[in-house]
């Protein structure tokens, strides 16, 4: 009689005459790593439904924004299902609102989003080594400011169901505030619907204020921004809102890293 099987990270290397103690444990294994992938799902689907909850609300701002630039309830959700990033949703319905071309939309989303693709190099040194080329490219979707920050704050190394997980719950958080947002925008009076409007600005200002209390330099950025904004808006006029939104961002951001440049770690 053969010697007894055992089992190596899943597979069986040595059978008996009749297989069936390592058919039990391939199985016990093939359960158990089933369960782990639910667990883990489940997992990050519990840690994003307070950011779910937030883009809801958040989310009903843009979708009566969108209605209001004159995209129907159906271009709005498209919008949000394809391009989950609130200022570059904003940005872009403004493009749209004005008549640009699709460069101009290019290089709007281009200089609002660049920074996703920081958080997603960040991100990198977390990931799980079941994290292959495809499970990259499929989570990359879904990286935002906040799953980047509940991501960066987890002590374990991440892995593609936990991320699936959290950004499934955000994104359906996302589209449907974007549907009840629009629709709501069609149907409610429009002193209603311009007060709710304001919501994905608010955002906005919750994210710039409390960093531009604690520095100098994001302070300054802000102001700068907003600045030149208005004076494209009432100065340069022949400036279309999309390249008004690039210069603002490019300059504000230039002028800042030279008048309050980072200090090297050890320099005096």
């Amino acid at each position: 009689m053969r010697t007894g099987p055992f089992l190596r990270e899943g597979v069986c290397l040595r059978f008996d005459i009749r297989g069936k103690i390592c058919y039990n444990r391939l199985s016990l294994y093939r359960r158990d790593v089933s369960i782990d992938l639910r667990s883990a799902f489940f997992k990050g689907t519990a840690h994003g439904i307070p950011i779910a909850l937030g883009y809801f609300s958040v989310s009903f701002g843009f979708g009566i924004l969108a209605v209001r630039a004159g995209l129907s309830v159906g271009e709005a959700a498209a919008i949000s299902v394809t391009n989950l990033t609130s200022a570059g949703q904003a940005a872009g319905v403004d493009v749209i609102a004005s008549g640009g071309t699709l460069l101009e939309m290019a290089l709007v989303q281009l200089t609002i989003n660049l920074r996703y693709a920081l958080m997603g190099l960040s991100l990198t040194q977390k990931l799980d080594d079941s994290f292959t080329l495809p499970h990259r490219f499929l989570a990359s979707y879904g990286i935002t400011d906040e799953i980047f920050a509940v991501c960066s704050a987890q002590k374990d190394k991440l892995t593609p169901p936990y991320m699936y997980g959290m950004i499934l719950i955000a994104t359906l958080g996302w589209v449907l505030g974007t549907v009840l947002g629009a629709a709501a925008g069609r149907l409610l009076p429009e002193s209603i619907s311009d007060a709710m409007g304001i919501v994905l600005y608010g955002m906005f200002l919750a994210i710039i204020i409390p960093p531009s209390r604690k520095s100098r330099s994001v302070l300054f950025a802000v102001a700068a921004a907003a600045l030149l904004s208005i004076l494209m808006r009432y100065v340069f006029t022949a400036v279309s809102g999309g390249f008004a939104i690039i210069l603002c961002a490019v300059i504000a951001a230039a002028a800042a890293a030279w008048l309050f440049p980072v200090k090297e770690e050890g320099a005096a």
